[in-house]
């Protein structure tokens, strides 16, 4: 049986023994890690069962879809002849997760004390500590984003500790690189401060991104992001970069001289990736902080972004011309104009070795948006020149029901292929993996 609907086979084991194994669960459910091998995730799937000292959890079990919403959940007739404990255990299964918070009543004006006060106290426990939902949820891998200015002492923190879950940096620059970004003279001097070198020359400056980018690579980051307004790229001569750099760093500049460090800087950067081998993330194409007052009282990032039309083609020659054909070089290309996915970007991804396309993001993280970005990109692109799902939540309990929905859309796209004779049920399954798990992993070298 599927139970977490990846595709693959799952085992569902009514009665286990207490002693030697598996402390006398009642359910034990054993995952099918994609066709290769399997591991017990009981603890991820069912939390609190009763854990009886003899032999216990006789009975039969029903695998069905009890409350409707296409997945499968589990109940269980029970009997014991040592403790006598008798009846019927239904265990809901809720994006793959059985109910992390046990609620049995729908949310609504009515409820919503009671939700509030049962996630408060469920927060408090032991159970709910961020490294034990961790381990809870099977994450592999989680990546946080930091600007070059900061110590990574949260990171150094448990690369020290004895804790073995693995949490990554990722090289974020554009409180250094953006001209308009708030604070950015006083941002470059303290870059310099940080790295030992005179950031107010451009050389120099270019220098002490690379140590920075270094510190970040010591501390297991794989990749960079950068959040410009527009995909625009420059190719300019060293003298015309100088100047550049020159304007921008006194505060008396032009928007158009703005955008073209940002620009000349996006390149910049493709060339320090192609010499350390960190994945360059674009995200172009959000109106930041759009309500002035919000942002003015509470500052940026607050939730006044607005996506914007973006255009990829002409923005990104400048940077194609130099590196595109690179081998050792990788871009991945996110997207707030879904007008763009068939129009330029899967062209673009499907011609240039360095480029590939990241998931639907932000506004369109959502099933139909899901939707729209697979059946807009993959036919000229190609599947393997996607990255798959990676989660951009900044909620942590949301992180299982995120990446279930993203597998059953992705699953829901392969199947028509399957149904239409475009793809091979043998290919489905595949493919599936690929957009679940592996293609991220290859694609951020994982």
């Amino acid at each position: 049986m599927d139970i977490d609907n990846d595709g693959f086979q799952d085992i569902i084991i009514g009665a286990t023994r207490r002693d030697p194994y598996y402390l006398g669960s009642v359910i034990q459910v054993i995952k099918n890690e994609a066709g290769k091998t399997f591991s017990d995730q009981t603890n991820n799937f069912i939390s609190d069962q009763t854990n009886y000292d003899s032999f216990a959890g006789q009975g039969f079990i029903d695998l069905v879809d009890f409350d409707g919403d296409d997945d499968i959940d589990i109940i269980h007739q029970t009997f014991s002849n040592a403790t006598d404990q008798h009846g019927t255990n239904i265990y809901v299964n809720n994006n793959g997760f059985f109910e992390i918070f046990d609620f049995d009543v729908p949310l609504s004006g009515d409820t919503s004390d009671v939700y509030f006060d049962r996630i408060q106290a469920l927060l408090d426990t032991e159970e709910f500590l961020p490294r034990h939902l961790f381990d809870k949820f099977n994450i592999e891998l989680l990546a946080t984003t930091e600007s070059p200015l900061d110590e990574l002492t949260h990171h150094n923190t448990i690369i020290a500790s004895d804790w073995d879950g693995r949490v990554i940096t990722t090289f974020r620059p554009d409180p250094v690189t953006d001209p308009e970004f708030e604070g950015f003279s006083t941002n470059v001097t303290l870059l310099g401060e940080l790295t030992g070198r005179d950031t107010a020359s451009f050389p120099e400056y270019l220098a002490a991104l690379q140590d920075r980018r270094q510190y970040f690579q010591a501390r297991g980051a794989t990749a960079t992001d950068h959040g410009n307004p527009t995909a625009s790229t420059a190719d300019l001569s060293p003298n015309e970069s100088e100047r550049l750099f020159d304007k921008v760093l006194s505060g008396d500049f032009s928007p158009f001289e703005a955008e073209s460090f940002r620009a000349q800087m996006l390149t910049e950067m493709a060339k320090m990736s192609l010499e350390d081998g960190l994945i360059m993330q674009i995200h172009p194409g959000s109106y930041r902080n759009h309500n002035r007052w919000l942002f003015e009282q509470y500052g940026r990032d607050k939730g006044a972004d607005i996506p914007r039309q973006t255009e990829y083609v002409a923005a990104l020659k400048p940077l194609l011309d130099r590196y595109g054909n690179e081998p050792n070089l990788s871009i991945i290309l996110f997207t707030l104009d879904e007008t763009a996915y068939s129009r330029e970007l899967a062209p673009l991804a499907g011609h240039y070795p360095v480029l590939k396309l990241g998931p639907a993001w932000w506004f369109h993280d959502s099933p139909e948006g899901m939707r729209r970005y697979r059946e807009q990109t993959i036919e000229t692109a190609g599947i393997y020149n996607t990255v798959g799902f990676n989660d951009d939540t900044r909620a942590f309990l949301s992180i299982p029901a995120r990446h279930d929905m993203s597998r059953r859309i992705d699953c829901g796209f392969l199947a028509k292929l399957i149904a239409e004779h475009r793809m091979t049920e043998n290919e489905g399954f595949e493919v599936a993996e690929a957009f679940a798990y592996s293609l991220a992993k290859e694609a951020y070298k994982l």
